[in-house]
């Protein structure tokens, strides 16, 4: 597969404090690559700095080879990347449709946002269902489905998606995995997941990385990762 995305010895800081130092990682066209990691290892910066919400420091973001790093988060949306932000931070007052709507405004393919519309709620029939209800009335689980249906209105080639299981139930955090495993297989679509639900995103993903202070410490497929003694102790809770 071909390189999507490319982060090259990123670093992102906060003022004094150093965020996320020297990384780099790669996306391939069509893969999931998951974050791992506890709170505060610089997963969530990473994901800012992609989007163009946090500048960097020093080095390079890449999509298709084209320097992304210099440009505002407009820009870098229209150039085919779309976010669903931790706390799915949805407008609570509006309504469901509404709010998948907004999600529509830098769609690349403006004749094409009816179809888009279809066939988000042709995956998400939960959210079909709602519709018509204000977005304050749902659980904690459907605002997830309409907050990374709203991320697929923008028509992206790649999807970041922040924590999409926090807080949520098992059997929604299923359904939440076989939604990003549908997206992924169905279309193409590439994904980076951020996630302290360690389990759920690397027998995900193709690749994974793990976050520590702010610094990759370990690399592999899901399946490597998975069996790490390593990762098994520190994010699995397997001695």
């Amino acid at each position: 597969m071909t390189s999507l995305l490319e982060l090259r010895e990123v670093s992102v800081s906060y003022g004094a404090i150093m965020a996320v130092r020297d990384i780099s990682l790669e996306a391939a066209t069509g893969s999931i690559v998951a974050l791992v990691g506890s709170n505060g290892a610089g997963k969530t910066t990473t994901l800012r700095a992609v989007v163009g919400l946090t500048p960097l420091c020093s080095g390079e973001i890449r999509i298709r080879g084209e320097r992304i790093d210099t440009l505002d988060t407009a820009e870098v949306v229209r150039r085919g990347v779309a976010m669903s932000p931790e706390g799915r931070r949805l407008f609570l007052q509006m309504t469901v449709k509404e709010n998948l709507l907004v999600g529509a405004h830098a769609a690349r393919d403006r004749g094409a946002v009816g179809k888009t519309l279809n066939w988000v709620l042709a995956r998400f029939s939960r959210v079909r269902e709602l519709l018509h209800k204000n977005a304050a009335s749902l659980s904690g689980g459907e605002q997830q489905m309409v907050a990374i249906g709203r991320a697929l209105m923008a028509q992206p080639k790649l999807l970041l998606l922040d924590e999409p299981s926090l807080g949520l139930a098992p059997l929604m955090v299923r359904e939440v995995a076989r939604i990003i495993r549908d997206v992924n297989h169905e279309f193409g679509l590439s994904v980076i997941l951020v996630e302290q639900n360690a389990r759920m995103a690397l027998g995900l993903c193709h690749v994974g990385y793990v976050m520590e202070r702010g610094q990759i410490v370990l690399a592999g497929s899901g399946r490597e990762l998975l069996a790490s003694s390593f990762v098994r102790k520190a994010y699995l809770g397997i001695d």
